[in-house]
């Protein structure tokens, strides 16, 4: 089986869409959570992942989003987006975010893909953002073989075996063009993998970011893939959103 796994969408639906098609033909679309939030999409986005994705995590932007919690602990530019969205996204399409399952969710239990584990933040507590070897100790120690995780827009991860510890990050030659890293998956090791940012990248490269990852081969490929920013940038300008939304799409960070 090779499984798409994307995270932290955020509206962006130039990124979501280049990212579709770059990632096709795949056999499952695993969703870590985000679709909304700072993008001028939503409904777009939502209604993508309602139809194509087969798991769905929430992450602590649909849930502001959707109305399950206040935003008033996010930045004043998180919080602006996330009312704007709220008020944008069709009823339909709150109700959908509101019931999308809190993680983790234990796909050997739940789809029969063994030693796999989806969650937003951390498989401990959905809003954790896993940065440092520090971060990662005590959810790998609690891992199944493999914990795909989103949240920090980093791409990369973390993996242990025995009293080895060591961190993931994929290297690309090329800088404006699609590009992969492959990452061979070795028994008896626990894994931490973050697929990036489709939508908004924080790891100063502004390409829309996902991973797959195939059972069969015991690999997970990471992948960057370029996409129409101007259009993603149009489009939070034009429903009034703050200005560096738009900005930090450019940069990546």
């Amino acid at each position: 089986m090779r499984a798409l796994i994307l995270s932290d969408i955020h509206a962006n639906l130039e990124a979501l869409n280049a990212v579709l098609r770059a990632a096709a033909p795949f056999d499952a679309l695993w969703n870590l959570g985000d679709v909304v939030g700072y993008g001028g999409s939503p409904n777009e986005t939502v209604a993508l992942m309602r139809e194509k994705a087969h798991f769905n995590v929430r992450g602590n932007h649909d849930r502001v989003c959707c109305g399950l919690t206040s935003a008033l602990g996010f930045n004043p530019v998180a919080r602006a987006a996330a009312n704007w969205t709220r008020e944008e996204m069709t009823k339909q399409n709150r109700e959908w975010l509101a019931a999308v399952q809190k993680g983790p969710i234990d796909l050997e239990k739940d789809a029969g893909v063994k030693g796999v584990t989806l969650a937003h933040g951390s498989p401990l507590n959905e809003d954790q953002y896993i940065l440092t070897m520090r971060d990662a100790w005590a959810p790998l120690q609690r891992a199944t073989a493999i914990t795909f995780i989103g949240h920090t827009h980093l791409q990369g991860g973390f993996w242990q075996k025995e009293h080895d510890w060591h961190e993931i990050r994929p290297r690309y030659e090329e800088r404006n063009k699609a590009a992969s890293w492959t990452l061979e998956v070795e028994p008896g090791t626990r894994y931490l993998v973050n697929p990036g940012s489709v939508g908004q990248p924080r790891d100063c490269d502004w390409r829309a970011a996902f991973a797959t990852y195939d059972t069969q081969a015991a690999e997970i490929v990471f992948h960057r893939v370029p996409y129409d920013v101007t259009i993603a940038q149009g489009r939070i300008l034009m429903a009034g959103l703050p200005e560096r939304l738009a900005e930090r799409l450019r940069s990546g960070r």
